[in-house]
């Protein structure tokens, strides 16, 4: 069976006061229908660029090589208009920030109604009982009176509830989730995301969730991707990866994680030195200059993935010794 999403060795280039700044290189990972695949990393490291390159919003003068086929589809050789058919009606996403998601010109009921109309032609009407029908999916109180609410009236949670309700308007075969849960306290949070796991799970569509939490991670997604420096550095199923931590980096961001239980007063595990520029990146692994494991060869090139075990691999270099060792606690 073909794969929904395939993206394979993408490189984008992005144009900066600096010169050219490598965003994305060698990107590659797979999706079929009903996957949830994760991204993960800090920030800066490719994430939403990943997304903005799937959805064909890059900025103006990013160049793109590689392949992204969504459903047997060629998405780079498309043109706009083309582009605009697959958004938010195969291809939803959830933008990063609820405060600034929505349009505050427009009722959240016009909002919600505007893919319908766009995608699906329902009339004025029927797209309001829609919109009403999606509300109250995404369980937002009192939906039927926040249909004519302005976006400003609403809280943080609701204003996601309300973003969310939106990708899903359309029934997309993909769903992209960036950072879903930003700026939302921690009771929201979870709530933001048990409702994202219970929609996907009920209209068997593909999750691709974007976020920096290892928690969230391990709770909702059955790969991970583990990002750095513009380039995938360790991926495999999310158990594997976080119970094997292979890639320098992976065990670097596992023992930074808060965790409950310690001394008061004891202070995280922090990864030494600072995310590199994307302008500025080394040649070979964008680790490098914060690795314990480095040697010279890892600065030469950046290393291919090597096999950890099936289905999981990691670009790096000192696997033998890394994996000689046990996982930080």
């Amino acid at each position: 069976m073909a794969a929904l999403l395939e993206v394979a060795d993408l490189h984008v280039t992005l144009n900066t006061a600096r010169g050219p700044a490598h965003a994305l290189r060698q990107v590659s990972f797979a999706m079929q229908r009903g996957d949830t695949v994760g991204l993960i990393g800090e920030s800066g490291c490719g994430k939403s660029i990943t997304a903005l390159a799937l959805m064909g919003l890059l900025p103006d003068g990013a160049r793109v090589a590689g392949s992204i086929r969504f459903d047997g589809r060629e998405l780079t050789a498309l043109g706009e208009d083309a582009l605009c058919d697959l958004r938010g009606a195969r291809i939803g996403m959830i933008f990063q920030e609820p405060m600034t998601a929505l349009n505050p010109l427009h009722t959240i009921g016009r909002q919600i109604a505007e893919p319908l109309r766009l995608h699906q032609g329902l009339t004025a009407a029927a797209a309001r009982a829609e919109a009403l029908r999606l509300l109250e999916r995404v369980q937002l109180p009192d939906a039927k009176k926040r249909l004519d609410a302005w976006p400003h009236q609403m809280s943080g949670g609701q204003r996601q509830r309300v973003v969310i309700a939106i990708a899903l308007a359309c029934g997309p075969d993909l769903l992209i989730a960036d950072e879903p849960t930003t700026a939302l306290d921690v009771t929201i949070q979870r709530e933001v995301l048990d409702l994202i796991a219970e929609l996907v799970a009920e209209d068997g569509m593909g999750l691709l969730l974007i976020s920096h939490d290892l928690g969230v991670m391990a709770e909702t997604v059955q790969r991970v991707l583990v990002m750095y420096g513009g380039t995938v550095v360790e991926s495999g199923p999310t158990g594997a990866v976080f119970g094997t931590l292979a890639h320098p980096y992976t065990r670097g961001l596992f023992a930074a994680r808060p965790r409950l239980g310690l001394a008061r007063g004891t202070r995280l595990a922090t990864i030494p030195g600072r995310v590199p520029d994307l302008a500025d990146l080394p040649p070979g692994c964008p680790f490098a200059d914060r690795c314990a494991y480095v040697i010279d060869a890892c600065r030469r090139a950046l290393p291919p993935p090597a096999p950890v075990a099936p289905g999981h691999d990691a670009r790096c270099l000192r696997l033998d010794v890394t994996l000689a060792e046990p996982p930080p606690a």
